[in-house]
């Protein structure tokens, strides 16, 4: 799949929008872990949208979008740059409070289809990691304006 394809359907509609950013964030953390055993059960789909739905953690996206999203991040994900994938999807929300949504929902949907595979243990310990150590977007604002102005 092209980079171009991936980026037109799942582009962030309002860049700036953090709840945007942070239901991609909940989707690849679930693609990651579906794709983990190379076989994605319609469960563990589901389980993704189920979660995201029960928390309301993005009412304002329809459930075939997210659907649409996740069916492309798994594909995207197969591909051998994976890793970039989730970190630059990771990467604007690192200050946002997801972590523990994040881990949670790798865990259901490793546990979706009743076989957790070694590899969504390894998926779902890099998520651990990268949520740990991923920098934290920098705050703009007036003092940081100001602070580049002097410089």
């Amino acid at each position: 799949m092209s980079d171009a394809k991936f980026s037109d359907t799942t582009e962030i509609a309002e860049p700036s929008s953090l709840n945007e950013q942070a239901a991609v964030a909940l989707v690849i953390a679930g693609a990651l872990v579906a794709v983990a055993d190379r076989r994605v059960s319609p469960v563990e789909r589901d389980e993704v949208i189920r979660f995201i739905r029960d928390r309301e953690l993005a009412p304002h996206i329809g459930d075939e979008r997210l659907l649409s999203m996740f069916d492309e991040l798994a594909e995207r994900l197969e591909e051998p740059d994976f890793a970039n994938v989730v970190i630059d999807t990771l990467r604007p929300v690192s200050n946002m409070p997801l972590s523990s949504h994040l881990i949670e929902l790798s865990e259901r949907v490793a546990a979706a289809d009743e076989d957790v595979h070694p590899h969504e243990v390894q998926a779902i310990k890099l998520l651990r990691l990268l949520t740990l150590v991923l920098p934290r977007a920098k705050q703009v604002g007036p003092s940081a304006a100001s602070s580049i102005a002097r410089e």
